[in-house]
Order: structure tokens, then C-alpha cells, then sequence
């Protein structure tokens, strides 16, 4: 019975060994392990249309006018890019490199159906611009007031430039598109 009795020990004291010795190895490879992240980001791209009353691409030369003249300028903006995103639009006006307010050149007739003008004077897109999609026109018509395009000005270019800017809306989510983040700042002429 002694032997038995040792025998079983010697068995008990040999199991312990080997449990004790194989947790510590698979302690040791199931430590090992190496991950690579890789992320990636979407680009964005949009293009801005700008077209006359006839549908014909308005004119890079631009046009004559005069005070008083309401002249057809349709711009809408387009989703070139496999993201959908938010869209905002500043309007830059001037008289050669001198920057005037829109109340001293234009009065713009702003389709406030689809878009909204902030007072952080951009003007924003109400939904989410989806991949192929163009927006209803941002304005159609233009009309050049006098307040300060008067006779001072003959011969000077009085510009109207659309600047447009466009942030993702995957991971994104915003009640209104003025309240997402991640804007593009504004390029400094």
C-alpha cells in the first residue's frame, strides 16, 4: 500500500510539474502577437458649375456692366468624389484687388430653399451633398448696385468670386451642416 501510495505521489508531484511547466509556456505564446493598422482616408472633390441663363458656361473674361444691371449668373456645385459631404460657399466681391461688401456690389437673389447664410458669412448647403449629386443653384441672377460701382470705377473689373468648401459627413454627423467640424480654413488671396 506504501508503494501505491508513493507511486500516486510521485504521479500528483509529476502532473504539477508539467501543469506548472506548460501554463508558463502557453503564458509565453499567447503574449506574442504584433497588429498593423492601416487607415486610409476618402479625398474629396467638387466642382463648381457656373453657367448663364442659357445654360452656356459663363464667360472667364467676364462682362460688361453697368449699375442697375441684373445680370444671369447660375452656380451650383457638384459631388465629384465617391463621399457624400457637407457644402459651404463664401462669396468674394471686389473691385480689382480692393474687397468690397456684397451690399456695395451686388444684391444676390440667394435660393433660400436649399441654402442657408450664416453669420459667419458663409453660405451653407442644407443636406448632405451625395456622390454624383449637384446642388440646386446657390443664385441665378445678379444685380449690380451703385453704391460704390459709380463712375469711379470705369474701366476697373468688379469681381464675384465663389469659393467652395466641403467636409465629410461619414463620421460626421451634425444636426445642420454649419454645426459639423472639420472645415477647411479659408485660403488667404
Amino acid at each position: 500500500m506504501k508503494k501505491i501510495k508513493a507511486s500516486l505521489l510521485i504521479v500528483a508531484i509529476c502532473a504539477v510539474v508539467v501543469t506548472f511547466f506548460s501554463q508558463g509556456t502557453l503564458a509565453y505564446y499567447s503574449t506574442v502577437g504584433t497588429a498593423t493598422n492601416v487607415v486610409t482616408s476618402g479625398k474629396i472633390k467638387l466642382v463648381i458649375h457656373e453657367t448663364t441663363g442659357d445654360d452656356t458656361p459663363f464667360p472667364q473674361e467676364g462682362i460688361y456692366i453697368i449699375p442697375g444691371q441684373i445680370v444671369s449668373k447660375r452656380v451650383n456645385i457638384e459631388n465629384a468624389c465617391d463621399h457624400p459631404f457637407y457644402l459651404r460657399v463664401k462669396l468674394v466681391n471686389g473691385i480689382n484687388s480692393q474687397e468690397l461688401s456684397a451690399q456695395d456690389c451686388f444684391n444676390i437673389n440667394l435660393n433660400n430653399n436649399a441654402w442657408t447664410l450664416q453669420d459667419d458669412g458663409f453660405i451653407y448647403y442644407n443636406k448632405v451633398l451625395n456622390p454624383g449629386e449637384k446642388t440646386p443653384y446657390v443664385f441665378t441672377e445678379v444685380e449690380i448696385v451703385g453704391e460704390k460701382v459709380n463712375t469711379d470705377y470705369i474701366g476697373k473689373a468688379l469681381t464675384l468670386t465663389v469659393n467652395a468648401y466641403a467636409v465629410q459627413q461619414e463620421n460626421n454627423p451634425a444636426e445642420h451642416p454649419w454645426l459639423a467640424v472639420g472645415w477647411p480654413t479659408e485660403e488667404v488671396a
